[in-house]
């Protein structure tokens, strides 16, 4: 019997100022340029890749596009907080984040925040593996 093929998934993630997004991934985030060419940005960050494209539609998007996870969540908020980066604050059934914007969601902690294109993103820490 044939295995099935193996996929890689990559999120694409739009920006209506290319420029502007660029900086807050490379210089907030630190994610690492793999290449750049006119249709876009790809980006490693960790074992994953994702892309950076211009569109006027960036932002429109009401749910995450994507998130980060990270070994020690409270340090990577303290550290994205000090670099100017806003952290929403939920209160629905089932999500409630705290002061930081962090919410435990039973098997992981998340935090979500914007870019400067207005795309939602997240940061988490698994609790349980």
């Amino acid at each position: 019997m044939d295995q099935p093929r193996a996929w890689s998934f990559a999120a694409t993630i739009p920006a209506k100022d290319l420029d502007r997004a660029r900086k807050f991934y490379e210089d907030v985030l630190g994610c690492e340029v793999v290449q750049d060419v006119p249709s876009g940005v790809t980006y490693r960050s960790g074992d994953s890749f994702f892309d950076l494209y211009p569109t006027e539609f960036a932002g429109t998007a009401q749910h995450t596009l994507g998130g980060f996870y990270v070994d020690d969540i409270e340090a990577a908020v303290d550290d994205l907080a000090a670099k100017g980066v806003a952290f929403e604050q939920y209160d629905f059934p089932g999500l409630k984040t705290n002061q930081k914007g962090i919410a435990d969601l039973g098997g992981e902690r998340s935090a979500w925040f914007k870019d400067p294109e207005g795309n939602i993103l997240a940061i988490a820490q698994r609790t349980e593996v």
